[in-house]
């Protein structure tokens, strides 16, 4: 391939992932309006699945027009209850009141892929595991919030599921990288044929 494919995301998890893999890349943070992205393709009767790979999309556009020839990932992550999106809690109050939303309740978590060149998109990828939490009382919350702290703020779903907050957790179907925020395996996949 030439220069190592580059990384549009500033998520740590994301970057330890590929670290971890042994992927050769360079990371530059996407900085695109996530909320006006959502917010059309809401209008325009796109699914979660469909919106992430959008977001994902855009990401690696912003990274791509500024290295030509270039392969650029882009991912992102959608939350999705019942027909409801949610977004990184902007506080510790918010962490909470999401996760109560979610208490009880199975939601998805549409994570998407995108390899993308020269304004083409080479490659695209979506994952859709599904979580419940359990009933958990608000003593488990407050202990989970209190392990966890500013952490959170960091997750779309004001959870991680690699750390305190997987107690909260009563099921768990689909792929682990998918839910830390990559679909791994098939990106390593990609990146092998090229």
């Amino acid at each position: 391939m030439g220069h190592p494919p580059i990384l549009a995301s500033k998520s740590a998890t994301r970057r330890q992932m590929l670290d971890s893999a042994g992927v050769a890349f360079d990371a530059h943070s996407a900085d695109v309006d996530e909320a006006a992205i959502k917010e059309i393709c809401r209008a325009g009767g796109l699914d979660a699945p469909a919106t992430a790979l959008k977001l994902a999309e855009a990401k690696a556009a912003a990274i791509g027009a500024r290295f030509p020839g270039r392969v650029v990932i882009g991912a992102d992550q959608m939350l999705d209850c019942g027909g409801v999106w949610f977004d990184k809690p902007a506080d510790m109050a918010a962490a909470a009141d999401q996760l109560r939303h979610l208490r009880g309740r199975m939601h998805e978590l549409p994570t998407a892929v995108v390899c993308w060149r020269d304004g083409v998109v080479l490659w695209r990828h979506v994952e859709t595991p599904r979580l419940t939490l359990h009933a958990f009382t608000e003593a488990e919350l407050a202990s989970v919030l209190a392990a966890e702290g500013d952490r959170l703020l960091d997750s779309v779903g004001a959870y991680r599921v690699e750390g305190p907050a997987i107690r909260l957790f009563q099921a768990i179907e689909g792929d682990w990288f998918s839910i830390l925020g990559l679909p791994l395996l098939p990106l390593l996949g990609f990146l092998r044929r090229q």
